[in-house]
C-alpha cells in the first residue's frame, strides 16, 4: 500500500505532473486499503474453512480485481521512477526493505490466487492445492511486513479523496473514484458469476 503525503503546504496544482504523482498515490493507498479489509475477511474464513468456503471463495475472487488494480497502479509509479521521470524521482521510492518485497508480494500474490482458481476448476490436481497453501505462507510472511511498513500511512490515503478539503487538493478525485467503483464492480462481477464454482472444493481432502 503506497502512499503520499498530503500537506496544504506542499499541495500540488491542477494538471501538474506533482498532481499526477499524488493521484496514484491516493488511490493506491484506497485500493490496498481495500485489500487489506478483504484479507482480513479471508483470513477469518480460514478459521473454519469448510463451513465457510463459500465466502472463502467468494472474498478470492473478489480480490483478483483489486490485485490487478494495485500491481498496475504500483507498476505505473515504479515504471515512471526508473524511467527517471522528475516528479516520481523527487517523491523517492519506498525504503529498502519494502522495495525488496514489493517483488515478492507481487509474486507471491498472484500465485496464491493462480492456484486457488486451479483448484476451484479441477479438485483432481492435488498438487495445486499444496501449492495453494504453500504460496499462503510465504505470501502471509512477505504482506505482514509490506502491510506493517504502510500502516501509518495507509488510512489518510484511503480516505483522502471522500474528504472536500482533501479532494481540492490534489485534481482528479472524481475520476479515482469512479475507478475506485469500477474495480469494485468488477470484483463483485467476478465473484458472482464464479460463485457456482465452490462445488469444485467442498469436502477436498485436508481442509
Amino acid at each position: 500500500m503506497h502512499t503520499e503525503s498530503s500537506r496544504p503546504t506542499d499541495a500540488p496544482g491542477p494538471a501538474t505532473p506533482a498532481a499526477n504523482v499524488a493521484g496514484n498515490s491516493r488511490i493506491t493507498g484506497a485500493i490496498g486499503a481495500l485489500i487489506f479489509v478483504l484479507l482480513v475477511v479471508e483470513g477469518l474464513t480460514i478459521l473454519e474453512v469448510q463451513r465457510y468456503m463459500w465466502l472463502h471463495v467468494f472474498v478470492g475472487m473478489l480480490l483478483v480485481s483489486f490485485v490487478v488494480a494495485k500491481i498496475a497502479s504500483t507498476g505505473y509509479r515504479f515504471s515512471r521512477y526508473y524511467m527517471g521521470q522528475r516528479d516520481y524521482v523527487k517523491k523517492g521510492a519506498p525504503p529498502t526493505i519494502l522495495r525488496l518485497l514489493g517483488p515478492v508480494v507481487t509474486v507471491t500474490t498472484v500465485a496464491v490466487l493462480a492456484t486457488g482458481i486451479g483448484a476451484l476448476l479441477n479438485r483432481h490436481v492435488h498438487w495445486l492445492q499444496f501449492a495453494h497453501k504453500a504460496s499462503f505462507v510465504l505470501w502471509f510472511g512477505a504482506m505482514t511486513i509490506h502491510v506493517l511498513g504502510h500502516a501509518l500511512e495507509t488510512p489518510a490515503l484511503a480516505f483522502a479523496d471522500w474528504r472536500r478539503t482533501q479532494r481540492r487538493l490534489v485534481p482528479g478525485a472524481p475520476a479515482r473514484l469512479v475507478l475506485l467503483a469500477v474495480v469494485v464492480l468488477v470484483g463483485v462481477s467476478l465473484a458472482v458469476v464464479t460463485r457456482g464454482w465452490v462445488h469444485h472444493w467442498q469436502h477436498l481432502p485436508g481442509l
